[in-house]
């Protein structure tokens, strides 16, 4: 079975286990975090269908190890490996279901508390990152990701050691 299959089987399989309620599509912030600092390298795709072809999150390319961070706090509903793939699904206050998979590693369970902007696990080569408002309502996440963004700072210009920069902050 190809991966593009087996991830398809994947989300097939998280849609009957997971359930959703419905929720407003923003966080208190007005913005979510993004779960990594880099590019989205495949976009949200919306199907035609409710079963239609399509990709119903955004994906990213991390590389292996990285920290997959909480796009916003919420309580672990699902932990584990659905056809060789690891997800952890986090339901945000909102009802919003925030999806991530592609985890090389995970020490969460489900029942387990998040914060915003805490470490969910590792990532694998690839990473996906969906959110739906119900069982099979998914939404573009793009949209609602904010930008981590370090304010400006002086550094010195006679030799000495730079210090750490600001801490970055969400800007949405």
């Amino acid at each position: 079975m190809s991966r593009r299959a087996r991830v398809a089987a994947a989300l097939v399989v998280m849609l009957a286990l997971l359930l959703g309620g419905p929720g407003r599509i923003a966080s208190a912030s007005g913005c979510l975090l993004p779960p990594v600092d880099t590019p989205i390298t495949r976009p949200f795709d919306a199907p035609a269908c409710r079963w239609c072809a399509g990709h119903r999150g955004v994906n990213y390319a991390p590389g292996p190890g990285t920290p997959v961070r909480a796009a916003a706090a919420g309580t672990v509903t699902f932990s584990g490996v659905v056809v060789d793939i690891r997800y952890v699904v986090v339901r945000h206050a909102d009802g919003i279901l925030a999806t991530y998979g592609g985890l090389e590693s995970s020490h969460l369970v489900a029942g387990a508390v998040v914060a915003a902007g805490a470490v969910v696990g590792r990532s694998g080569p690839e990473l996906y990152f969906g959110l739906r408002t119900g069982p099979d309502e998914y939404i573009d996440p793009a949209p609602l990701l904010g930008q981590l963004v370090v304010p400006p700072y002086l550094v010195p210009t006679d030799g000495t050691g730079r210090r750490p920069p600001p801490p970055a902050r969400l800007e949405c």
